[in-house]
């Protein structure tokens, strides 16, 4: 199997960058390029997943048994030329003092060569000793070259290049100079997700050029085909998806998954695993839908919910039909951004805007992490999803990283976890059990010893009948004054009697239509034209009404659907006058 292991001597030496380079250059090339990331992490493989046009798949040796890293491994890797694994933080990093979590004890599990990538800023000679150190810490890891990064010129290249090769017996199969246009930004959580930079291809496109341009791409081709295993792996066991046979589509649940910039979050396994046990994942976007898709259950993952309260908050529509459908039963799995965005407010830099409703807590940025790290979690009697008791004696394992905590919850709150390891929401508790909500800090991995997607989808299963599906389906609601008023997934009244001018503002601001005198015109000849006739006016009648009212110019059909461009006039137009759907609408 054909592959290799990037690490560096610490962390933010610039791995990522030439890791996605490697993968958007051998890809480039017409290879089927494999790529993993080592540890918990969810911006990384989105960006390594850019380069590879391959999902990014997540090793991690605490979460994972030595079976199921090696069996993720060999399983992705099947159908690919070359494999590449992008470590975290230094290569003899790690929890353990032992190192068996460290990059260095992945590679040799996977048998795997490994590229050092070094900062050689300020560096000459000093970079010797640091090779040196590096193959004598453990013999057992074969360092088969090391990239220079953040070079200062040719003159600064050929003087570390001298040095490497008088006092190591390492390869330098790559030397790249400094180029701030290729830096990706970083935030609170990390490099910045690519699916928010509108160049992120043309940025993904540049580090594969410079790594083309600047690494000897044969070399670590061969020194990644020619290495034979260091040890022999670990028995290897199929990952989560694969062992379960997947049900007929005709049993399917809907699962509802969030998925936007706001909201990104997610491991492949886990969605893997929720189809495998019978899910069909419908994708919805939280700040441009207006309306739930048809659904069962919803799977709201973690992301950046702080950098888009405002548009979260514009959304009204959105997050109204959520709390109703919440209120209504439809359960919900939601992790860190997901939980944070079903609160009832999001408070950060001294503004405060109105989040879902749907669990009674309000979230409060901080300027420093409020929990990091893994978690080990012990289920309580309250876990919605837990089989028998509820309660598992084995602890879950996860991990955290959130900067935000959870103000005014009820003395009597329900928690599905109490925390052994990490923090949650306070410490002590985790997992927020509110109707068919578990809603918690932490981030648990299906693909790595924890079957929660299964149990999730059996738990949606179960608690989803026909008719309570059917309602939830039809479900909206538009918040007017305070009150919450019903409509169908579309936008039409479930009670016309509930009708006013200032549900039709409401209604027609969740559309993103502005209303002006000629739309009010509109409105109010659609309503007296029903009240009069007792039907809704077709759209003949309104251009000859219009047309006498406004001339040729706008009383015609073409205008009529300019002001009401979804759906047009009896459409559109109809749903704002609080009128039912006729048919034969366009």
């Amino acid at each position: 199997m054909s592959g290799f292991l990037v690490s560096a001597a610490h962390k933010s030496s610039g791995k990522t960058t030439v890791t996605v380079g490697l993968c958007a250059a051998l890809t480039a090339q017409g290879m089927a390029v494999q790529p993993f990331k080592k540890g918990p992490d969810y911006i990384d493989p989105m960006w390594l997943s850019a380069a590879s046009r391959r999902d990014c798949f997540n090793l991690d040796p605490f979460l994972m048994t030595a079976g199921q890293i090696t069996g993720c491994f060999r399983h992705h890797a099947a159908q690919a030329d070359i494999c590449i694994v992008e470590g975290n933080k230094g290569l003899y990093d790690g929890l353990a003092l032992d190192g068996s979590n460290s990059n260095a004890a992945l590679a040799k599990l996977l048998g795997l060569p490994v590229v050092l990538v070094l900062d050689a800023r300020g560096m000459t000679r000093g970079i010797a000793p640091l090779i040196l150190g590096y193959q004598a810490f453990d013999t057992g890891i074969l360092i088969a070259g090391v990239i220079l990064n953040q070079l200062g010129g040719a003159r600064h290249e050929s003087k570390l290049r001298a040095v490497i090769e008088h006092y190591t017996d390492v390869k330098v199969l790559g030397a790249i100079g400094h180029d701030p246009r290729l830096a990706i930004a970083e935030r609170h959580l990390g490099l910045m997700p690519n699916h928010e930079l509108d160049d992120a291809e043309q940025r993904v496109r540049a580090m594969g050029e410079m790594v083309a341009a600047q690494v000897d791409l044969p070399q670590v081709l061969k020194l990644a085909g020619n290495t034979s295993p260091l040890l022999a792996p670990a028995r290897s066991e199929p990952p989560a998806e694969a062992k379960v046979v997947k049900p007929a589509m005709q049993s399917r649940v809907r699962i509802g998954l969030a998925r936007d910039p706001a909201f990104g979050f997610y491991y492949p396994d886990d969605l893997l695993a929720l189809e495998s046990a019978g899910a069909e994942i419908i994708p919805f976007n939280t700040l441009h839908d207006t309306c739930l898709p048809e659904v069962d259950g919803l799977f709201i993952g973690g992301g950046f919910p702080e950098i888009f309260m405002a548009q979260l908050q514009a959304n009204a529509a959105l997050r109204q039909g959520i709390r109703a459908a919440i209120d209504a039963g439809l359960p919900v799995y939601a992790e860190c951004g997901g939980l944070m965005y079903l609160a009832r407010t999001l408070q950060w830099k001294g503004q405060v805007y109105q989040m879902a409703g749907a669990l009674p807590a309000d979230v409060v940025m901080h300027e420093r992490p409020v929990g990091r790290g893994y978690v080990e979690l012990q289920t309580t009697a309250d876990a919605p999803w837990s089989p028998g008791t509820g309660i598992d004696s084995e602890p879950l394992r996860g991990h955290e990283f959130h900067y935000s905590s959870l103000e005014n919850l009820a003395p009597d709150q329900k928690f599905a976890y109490r925390v052994v390891r990490g923090h949650g929401v306070d410490g002590e508790r985790d997992g927020i059990v509110h109707h068919n909500v578990l809603a918690s800090y932490v981030h648990l991995r299906s693909g790595a010893g924890s079957d929660w997607a299964a149990r999730f989808v059996t738990f949606v299963r179960s608690t989803t009948a026909s008719s309570k599906r059917q309602t939830v389906a039809n479900m909206r609601t538009v918040e007017v004054n305070g009150q919450l008023i019903a409509t169908d997934v579309e936008g039409y009244l479930k009670n016309l009697d509930d009708w006013s001018e200032d549900f039709a503002r409401a209604e027609a601001q969740a559309e993103g239509l502005a209303l002006t005198d000629e739309h009010w015109q509109v409105i109010r000849f659609l309503r007296a034209y029903y009240d009069e006739h007792r039907v809704q006016a077709q759209v003949r009648a309104m251009i000859w009404h219009f047309a006498k009212a406004w001339g040729p110019k706008h009383g015609n059909n073409h205008y009529l659907h300019e002001l009401f461009p979804i759906g047009g006039p009896q459409k559109q137009g109809n749903r704002l006058a609080g009128l039912l759907k006729t048919k034969g609408e366009h």
